[in-house]
């Protein structure tokens, strides 16, 4: 593959859509092995829990881009939905925010992942995606809103529950966060969704009609076929390199 294919169209497609994680230090090499390991489309990066360096992620998705992978990079937290533009004008394809809980933090996202006149996505950046290909600021600007990936993270049962109104138009996933969701399902025994499967099942419920997917960090390749079954068509896996 290469980086012109449209993840975001894939995703919203609904074809099967496999990443693989990946750290921030990965060299150009290690990205060429975890892409040729699997049939993999994209890279998750991860700041929410890992060290970040502004350079070091420019670094990442310059090296992702000369293999043709696009990078879909967790920000460090649900406050900082302002800087998704920011954060986006460093190289990613797409962008993840954690934690989300309300459409207020959705909308944040929203304005700032797209550019006018869909959003308020400030202009500049040099290591922007493809942007060299694209150099008129009114042709990237339509060339990233039909490219970039946003989605949110949902991870405690009030989200799973309100799925379908964080899956405001432009968002293209809603991704899962099993350890936290774990956490917020035990402080809530009665809770009538007891299990990740329930939730699982009722989010692609609730999406079903939209162009927004569901994403599962089942990390295990052998999980895979047990989440596409249940309706899932985004996947973020651990390669075996």
């Amino acid at each position: 593959m290469t980086i012109k294919t449209n993840l975001k169209h894939r995703i919203r497609s609904g074809e099967i859509t496999i990443g693989a994680r990946a750290n921030l230090t990965d060299s150009k090499s290690r990205i060429e092995a975890i892409m040729g390991s699997s049939d993999y489309s994209y890279l998750s990066a991860d700041s929410q829990h890992s060290p970040y360096d502004e350079r070091l992620l420019v670094e990442f998705c310059e090296a992702a881009d000369q293999v043709g992978v696009p990078v879909v990079f967790r920000i460090k937290h649900t406050r900082h939905s302002y800087l998704v533009g920011n954060i986006l004008d460093l190289g990613p394809s797409g962008v993840e925010v954690p934690q989300t809980e309300t459409e207020q933090t959705a909308q944040e996202a929203l304005d700032y992942f797209y550019y006018p006149q869909v959003g308020r996505r400030s202009w500049g950046g040099a290591p922007r995606a493809n942007v060299s290909e694209h150099p008129d600021r009114i042709d990237y600007a339509n060339y990233w809103n039909d490219f970039g990936v946003l989605w949110l993270q949902i991870e405690s049962l009030s989200a799973v529950t309100r799925a379908r109104s964080l899956a405001k138009p432009g968002v293209d996933c809603l991704s899962w966060g099993p350890a936290d969701l774990s956490f917020n399902r035990e402080a809530n025994p009665e809770h009538p969704l007891k299990s990740d499967d329930d939730c699982i099942r009722h989010v692609v419920k609730l999406l079903e009609g939209s162009t927004t997917k569901l994403c599962i960090r089942s990390y295990d390749p052998k999980l895979r076929n047990k989440y596409l079954d249940m309706g899932a068509t985004v996947l973020i896996e651990t390669p075996g390199v």
